[in-house]
C-alpha cells in the first residue's frame, strides 16, 4: 500500500532531500500537500512532478503566481498561515515538518492532532513549544519521529532497549570550525569563517549555531522533551568526525551508537520508511578510510552556549522560547556584521537575564514571547553594534 505524504518546507534542503528519496521509490508514496515560503515557481514544478493534491505558499503575495502556474491541473493552490494549517489537517500518513522558524509551529501542531506520523525537522517546535507539542502528540496518539541526525540516532539506539533502562544519553557535536580556537582568536571571526562547517553542508544560520555550539544547546532542549530520562542524564561529547551521531548507554553498561555518513537523507530515510528500512543511494560509511574517531569534553568557557541552554531548561517556563528567539536575532546581526561573533552568546545571556514573562500555555503565548524577545534583543544589538 502507498503511504500518503505531506511535506511542509518542500523547497528547503530537508524537503528536497525527502523528495529525492521519494523519487528513488516510485509508486510507494502519494503526495497530499507540498508547501513553500514564497518560491512559487519551484513549488509549482514539484507539485506537478509529484501530482500533489494541494500546494501552499506561506507568502500571500506569491499566490497569484502559484495559481497561474498550476492552471489546468487538478492541484489546489492556496496561501497564507491558515492554508498551511488546513493542509496539515488533511491528515497525511506521514508529514515532514521542515518549515523554518515559529511559522512552522501551527501546521506541526495540527499534523500531530491528526494522530498520524510526524517527522520533525523544525527545531522551534520543541525548543519553543516542547511541552505543548509533546502533550498534543500524546493526546492524539501521534507518532513523533526526530529528523535531526543526533535525535534520530538516539531514536534508533533506543530500539535496543526501553527508555526506563537508559542510564545516559550522549549527544555528539562536531565542535564546529573553531573547535581548537581560543576566545581571543574567536573575537575576530568573520561570517565567512563561521559558515564554513567542516563536515556538513548547511545554511548560514545553522552553520553559525554550530560554530557557537548553540545548535547543540538547542538539541539538548529537544532531547530533553523527546527522551525523558532526566536532564542530568543527557550529556554532550565533542566528536570532530561526525561519524557517531549519538549514543545511548543502558543500565547494564552496554552503549549503543548510530553511525553514518554526514548526509541528512539517512535520518530522513529512517523516518520515511519507519518501521521498515528503505534502500538509499547515500554514501556508505567507510571506517577504514576514516581511520580514527576522536572525542573530547566540551569547553563551556570557550563555548558557553550549551551551559546557557541547560540553564534555560532548568528555569523552564518561557526561557527556552526566549533563548531561541534571542539567538536568531543575534546570529542575524552577526551575519549582517552588526556585532562580533562572541557577542552572540553574550546577547542571549543578557536577554535571558533581563525579564521573565509568564509560562506559555498556548501557541499564542509562545508567539507573543517570541515577538517581545525579538524587540528586546534588537535593542541589545543596538547597544553592542560595532
Amino acid at each position: 500500500m502507498t503511504k500518503s505524504v505531506s511535506i511542509f518546507g518542500a523547497t528547503g534542503s530537508v524537503g528536497q532531500s525527502t523528495l529525492n528519496l521519494i523519487r528513488q521509490h516510485p509508486g510507494q508514496y502519494d503526495i497530499l500537500a507540498l508547501t513553500a515560503n514564497g518560491n512559487a515557481a519551484q513549488l509549482a514544478a514539484l507539485a506537478r512532478e509529484f501530482s500533489a493534491q494541494v500546494a501552499v505558499v506561506a507568502d500571500d503575495s506569491a499566490y497569484d503566481e502559484l495559481r497561474q502556474l498550476l492552471a489546468g491541473t487538478s492541484i489546489e493552490a492556496a496561501s497564507g498561515p491558515q492554508a498551511l494549517v488546513a493542509a496539515a489537517a488533511l491528515g497525511a500518513d506521514w508529514t515532514m515538518a521542515a518549515i523554518v522558524g515559529c511559522a512552522g509551529l501551527p501546521p506541526t501542531l495540527e499534523a500531530l492532532r491528526c494522530g498520524k506520523t510526524v517527522a520533525l525537522a523544525n527545531k522551534e517546535a520543541l525548543v519553543s513549544a516542547g511541552a505543548l507539542m509533546m502533550t498534543e502528540a500524546r493526546k492524539a496518539g501521534a507518532t513523533l519521529l526526530p529528523v535531526d541526525s543526533e535525535h534520530n540516532a538516539i531514536f534508533q539506539a533506543l530500539q535496543g532497549g526501553r527508555i526506563d533502562q537508559v542510564r545516559k544519553i550522549t549527544l555528539t557535536a562536531s565542535g564546529g570550525p573553531f573547535r581548537t580556537w581560543t576566545r581571543e582568536q574567536m573575537a575576530s571571526v568573520t561570517p565567512e569563517q563561521a559558515v564554513a562547517h567542516p563536515n556538513w553542508d548547511m545554511g548560514a544560520k545553522i552553520s553559525v549555531d554550530s560554530a557557537t555550539m548553540m545548535n547543540k544547546g538547542l538539541e539538548l532542549i529537544e532531547a530533553h522533551h523527546l527522551f525523558p530520562v532526566g536532564l542530568e542524564n543527557i550529556e554532550i561529547l565533542v566528536h570532530p568526525q561526525s561519524v557517531i551521531h549519538s549514543m545511548v548507554e543502558y543500565h547494564d553498561c552496554s552503549t549503543l551508537a548510530q553511525l553514518g555518513s554526514p548526509d541528512m537523507r539517512i535520518p530522513i530515510a529512517n523516518t520515511l520508511a519507519w518501521p521498515e528500512r528503505m534502500t538509499t543511494n547515500c554514501e556508505p560509511l567507510n571506517l577504514a578510510e576514516i581511520g580514527k574517531l576522536e572525542f573530547e569534553l566540551p569547553d563551556e568557557h570557550r563555548f558557553p552556549a550549551t551551559r546557557i541552554a541547560r540553564a534555560a531548561i532548568v528555569a523552564g517556563g518561557a526561557k527556552p522560547a526566549m533563548l531561541n528567539a534571542a539567538n536568531e536575532v543575534a546570529v542575524a546581526a552577526f551575519l549582517g556584521r552588526a556585532v562580533q561573533f562572541l557577542d552572540i552568546t553574550e546577547i542571549v545571556t543578557r536577554l535571558l537575564d533581563s525579564y521573565s514573562p509568564p509560562e506559555p500555555s498556548a501557541l499564542a503565548d509562545i508567539f507573543a514571547i517570541d515577538k517581545e524577545t525579538r524587540v528586546r534583543t534588537e535593542q541589545l544589538v543596538e547597544e553592542l553594534k560595532v
